[in-house]
């Protein structure tokens, strides 16, 4: 009687089931702890779980229940959905040290969109309970929360009408210029580790033509393009390209 090979082709135990507490390092990386009070930081680390989620593996599903608040403590993540006709929409990307959805947990809705991985990344998660804890309590995360909506509300506004720009350079530049954002995504830092093909899904361009775009802006010395990535070289000019 002939045995069967292993199946090493198993799908990966869901999330939830992956989730293990964060270390020292993935902590440093969350912007909103250092403003807690001792008891608050305390009662958010106990609750703060991290995940690493594969390429094209979904984070948050539309119609799903939201459970958690999350954060991008390394990788990248994109905010998306489908058209009436089938066709994904890309709201946005999430590098490193942006968190998202909190208007999603104040109301405790259901996801309207996905969060999908575009390559490897870790996400953070707080969740919910503890959410609305902190909210009821502290001032300074209320001022995070606050200021994180305010930014939130101007990138999608500026997004608008960068999508309706026919100049392909000055999407490219507006888009990238929105991802360098120090206040929504403080991990970026001066590079952003980005493929061209990344950067075309995330526009809605062929990798050939962001490419083109790309080597104009370096010319014009707004940024620099890097192995992996992009320097910005000048951000204020990037986000004025018309």
């Amino acid at each position: 009687m002939n045995s069967r090979p292993a199946d090493t082709t198993r799908a990966p135990a869901p999330i939830y089931q992956r989730a293990r507490a964060p270390n020292a390092a993935e902590l440093a990386d969350i912007p909103w702890l250092a403003a807690l009070d001792r008891e608050e930081r305390a009662v958010a680390v106990q609750d703060l779980k991290v995940v690493q989620i594969a390429a094209g593996e979904l984070l948050c599903r539309v119609g799903r229940p939201v459970t958690f608040w999350f954060g991008v403590i390394d990788g990248f993540l994109k905010m998306s959905n489908d058209s009436e006709l089938g066709m994904p929409i890309t709201f946005t990307g999430l590098p490193p040290g942006g968190w998202f959805g909190e208007g999603t947990v104040i109301k405790r809705e259901v996801y309207r969109y996905n969060i999908q991985a575009v390559r490897t990344s870790v996400a953070a998660g707080l969740g919910v309970d503890t959410f609305h804890w902190l909210l009821n309590r502290s001032i300074p995360f209320n001022r995070f929360i606050i200021q994180q909506l305010n930014e939130r509300l101007g990138q999608f506004i500026g997004a608008r009408e960068t999508d309706r720009m026919i100049n392909v350079d000055a999407r490219v530049a507006r888009s990238l210029g929105a991802l360098f954002h120090p206040v929504l995504y403080p991990g970026v830092g001066g590079l952003l580790r980005i493929t061209q093909q990344e950067l075309g899904y995330l526009i809605g361009l062929s990798r050939q033509r962001v490419n083109e775009a790309l080597n104009s802006l370096q010319d014009k010395g707004l940024i620099r393009i890097e192995y992996g990535g992009v320097s910005v070289l000048d951000l204020e000019g990037l986000r004025k390209v018309g």
